[in-house]
């Protein structure tokens, strides 16, 4: 039996005969992929081939994959293919998508596109769609879907199961069940397997669980983010101030989030700015500068800061020239330190472990970790300050018991630094690696050149 194709080796084919005008042979091969991989493709043709020919394949899809299909296209791929494509093709796939990815895509076109999508939903759809699209961008109500499943505490089991049956094909999912009083406040919720398990005449009251853990439309999507991450859940329900139940957030949803603030955190820590959601080939040169110009700035002011203490003691480096050599090494040791404090104080706050009110008992373990680790790496400097590069025991003395101080400072600040943008509101991964290593450079010339001074005699 010959071995199935990979995507790659498929995606290649559809190129092929989409060049070669085989568009019968192309949407055979199309159809052996899911939607997820077809977006994917549907990208490459445009790069590849132009955006007529991805109108083309878009077009060759059928109904139900073409929908999906479009919800996961980037915002720039689903403007051209709008441009291509009938109103009466575009309100399809509207329809046809769950109302959640209906939400992600209207926020992410212009305002002409939502205007003209809106023109040709029901007077209840625009009601909806205005009231989900005026929830903030990164809050609880846009993520959340209100295509869940609903049942009435009176029922029996069976009844529940019955209206799954009817409802379950527009839901969501079918897993995890709601049930609301007549003034639609959540008051409970029922798992598939309880009513699965439980004999058809068994009153809903007796098998719901009351105390349910939810979130309000304005919590934070990160807030979201834990609840899923504490709790296991594949789905849970988002009210209003009025705790009445206006929609569900499912598992799928919050996983973007994940890896939309793993991206934004992993691009801050490394001194990135303002990225978007195109991946690194896909964004211009200019975008990619005026991303990295801010922090490269402001790293380079921070580090004019460092040169204006190394001028200030040039007589001390003059008079003895050995102590230029171990400079890079105690910069290197601070900045490296305060990396290491900071990179977990940010994931402790990230999850939850670290709150802003820890930061004496932060403060308090840096110290003693920087105090044993400082004494460690100066025992064996100082060994090799002697023995292997043949210096004075004062420049060993010197090196070392700077070296003590600067790892000190340098995790102290690397692990207040965090909790201090936390405190203020600002995004703890803002106080990027390169940030504190060039603060921590500037005070490690500091102490260094200022025990020299105190040591040497030299002021």
């Amino acid at each position: 039996m010959e071995p199935e194709k990979n995507f790659e080796e498929i995606a290649e084919n559809i190129l092929e005969l989409l060049d070669a005008k085989k568009y019968i042979a192309a949407r055979q091969e199309v159809l052996k992929l899911n939607a997820a991989d077809v977006a994917e493709v549907i990208s490459d043709v445009e790069d590849e081939l132009g955006i007529e020919m991805a109108i083309i394949l878009f077009r060759m899809l059928p109904k139900d994959i073409s929908a999906e299909a479009f919800s996961r296209l980037n915002p720039d791929d689903q403007v051209n293919i709008i441009a291509g494509i009938t109103d009466r093709e575009l309100h399809f796939i509207i329809e046809e998508m769950d109302f959640d990815d209906m939400i992600d895509v209207l926020e992410e076109l212009p305002a002409n596109v939502v205007d003209k999508i809106l023109a040709r939903a029901t007077k209840e759809e625009r009601r909806q769609i205005n009231t989900f699209l005026n929830y903030p961008e990164d809050s609880a109500g846009s993520l959340m879907t209100p295509d869940y499943i609903e049942l009435r505490k009176e029922w029996t089991t069976g009844q529940a199961l019955a209206h799954i049956k009817e409802a379950g094909i527009d839901s969501e999912t079918v897993y995890t069940c709601y049930v609301k009083d007549p003034g639609r406040r959540l008051i409970g919720l029922v798992s598939l397997r309880s009513l699965v398990v439980s004999e058809s005449d068994v009153p809903l009251a007796d098998v719901m669980v009351e105390d349910v853990v939810y979130v309000n439309v304005y919590d934070d999507q990160e807030e979201v983010s834990a609840a899923f991450t504490k709790y296991g859940f594949l789905a849970i329900p988002v009210v209003d101030n009025e705790h009445r139940l206006v929609g569900i957030i499912t598992i799928d949803d919050i996983l973007q989030v994940v890896e939309e603030e793993f991206t934004e955190d992993f691009e801050r820590l490394g001194g990135v700015l303002g990225s978007d959601d195109r991946g690194y080939l896909d964004t211009g040169v200019l975008r990619q500068v005026r991303n990295r110009f801010p922090w490269l700035i402001l790293l380079m002011c921070s580090a004019m800061m460092t040169g204006l203490v190394i001028s200030h003691f040039e007589l001390l480096l003059t008079d003895v020239a050995s102590l230029t050599m171990y400079l890079p090494l105690l910069m290197g040791t601070g900045g490296n330190s305060g990396s290491q404090a900071s990179t977990l104080v940010i994931r402790g706050l990230a999850l939850g472990e670290i709150e802003t009110s820890d930061a004496l008992r932060v403060l308090w373990k840096e110290a003693r970790i920087s105090f044993l680790l400082g004494v460690s790496l100066s025992a064996i400097n100082f060994t090799k300050i002697l023995l292997l590069d043949g210096q004075p025991v004062s420049i060993g003395l010197t090196v070392c018991v700077a070296q003590v101080f600067v790892i000190m400072l340098a995790k102290c600040i690397g692990g207040m630094l965090p909790l201090l943008a936390k405190k203020v509101g600002i995004d703890p991964a803002l106080m990027a690696a390169p940030f504190i290593s060039t603060l921590t450079d500037t005070f490690s010339c500091l102490i260094y050149f200022t025990l020299a001074s105190v040591i040497f005699g030299l002021y």
